[in-house]
């Protein structure tokens, strides 16, 4: 069958990205280095959102006890790996199955695509689809895939004023199209991809033939239409995907939006979050963040600005004094009144 069914649309969305450049040549999405974990300066920190100002610790020294951030300067991210591709059935089995070329640009087995419409309700059912101000995928068939199937809207009528968020069969899928009515905005970014190089199922194809199946995604922050980034003889190491993790995250905080869902790989998320985050909580809060994702896992992380990387102002904090007065706090008041 073919990738994707006859379809031509125009592009419907633009969303601002940093230019992120190089400095190495197995990691080409790399826009500035650091030696060692240990020497990046952490300006943003990861919390499990059901434990997030839970209450305060016993012990007050305690460094990882609680702790409290301007709502303004913290983000809620639904961190998503994709449903099962059909590179996770062998490469399960035996690692070396991933260096099979029949995987390149792996998509969803049938098995994948009930986890979707399984975590599709869930999002439904919490209300979490409701609160979602963005969707951001890998661009590989696999999270793009997933990241329509679980955030996209009903199956697509044909209409002149909405584009589908995916045409019908799109990877050989055998699902109908997808709607983009009545969904947040779903945006292809190249930071959050899996490891880089040498397995086949972690080379995407060209943007134009997303474009082609995926039409009301945008890709319009992908710089280049063939896939520079994958090298076949050359595999990104351990640390420079963790780094490029980090800057990912580092660019959420630069988003507007407030809650912010990501479909990505297992890979990417396991040393991002085992690299830079947790190691300042109780062993069972790091193990929360930090454990393997399954497939089609959705894990709800409120991440927090503690460097003003973002630069949004409040929408809910008060300046209070209006109309303005004479006003001393109590305690001040009383002191000025002993000293009388």
């Amino acid at each position: 069958m073919s990738f994707i069914s006859a379809f031509i649309y125009a592009h419907p969305h633009s969303v601002s990205l940093p230019a992120f450049r190089s400095t190495s040549s197995s990691s080409p999405l790399r826009y500035r280095s650091c030696s060692s974990p240990s020497s990046c300066k952490l300006d943003l920190h990861l919390i499990p959102s059901a434990l997030c100002f839970s209450g305060l610790s016993g012990n007050m020294d305690c460094g990882a006890g609680s702790s409290l951030y301007p709502l303004h300067r913290c983000k809620t991210i639904h961190l998503v790996r994709h449903a099962q591709g059909i590179h996770n059935v062998e490469g399960d089995k035996n690692y070396k199955a991933y260096l099979n070329p029949d995987f390149f640009d792996a998509h969803l087995t049938p098995l994948g695509w009930q986890q979707v419409d399984n975590l599709r309700k869930h999002v439904h059912a919490s209300g979490l689809i409701k609160r979602i101000d963005l969707v951001i995928a890998s661009p590989l068939l696999r999270t793009l895939q997933t990241a329509v199937g679980v955030f996209g809207g009903e199956d697509y009528v044909d209409r002149t004023d909405a584009l589908p968020l995916m045409v019908a069969n799109a990877g050989n899928s055998n699902r109908p199209a997808i709607s983009s009515l009545n969904c947040p905005p779903i945006v292809a970014v190249e930071l959050c991809r899996e490891h880089l190089g040498v397995h086949p199922c972690d080379k995407r194809r060209s943007i134009s033939e997303y474009e082609f199946a995926f039409p009301a995604v945008d890709f319009s922050l992908i710089d280049s239409n063939e896939d520079t980034s994958w090298k076949a003889d050359v595999r990104e190491t351990k640390e420079e995907l963790a780094q490029r993790g980090f800057e990912f995250m580092n660019w959420l905080l630069t988003r507007k939006e407030k809650e912010i869902a990501v479909v990505t790989h297992s890979g990417f998320l396991f040393h991002t979050l085992n690299t830079y985050f947790g190691n300042d909580c109780h062993p069972v809060v790091k193990k929360e963040i930090c454990k393997h994702f399954a497939n089609c896992e959705l894990r709800s992380m409120v991440i927090v600005d503690r460097s003003m990387t973002g630069s949004h102002a409040s929408t809910t904090n008060y300046p209070g004094n209006m109309p303005s007065g004479r006003d001393l706090p109590s305690d001040v008041a009383d002191e000025k009144n002993e000293q009388r």
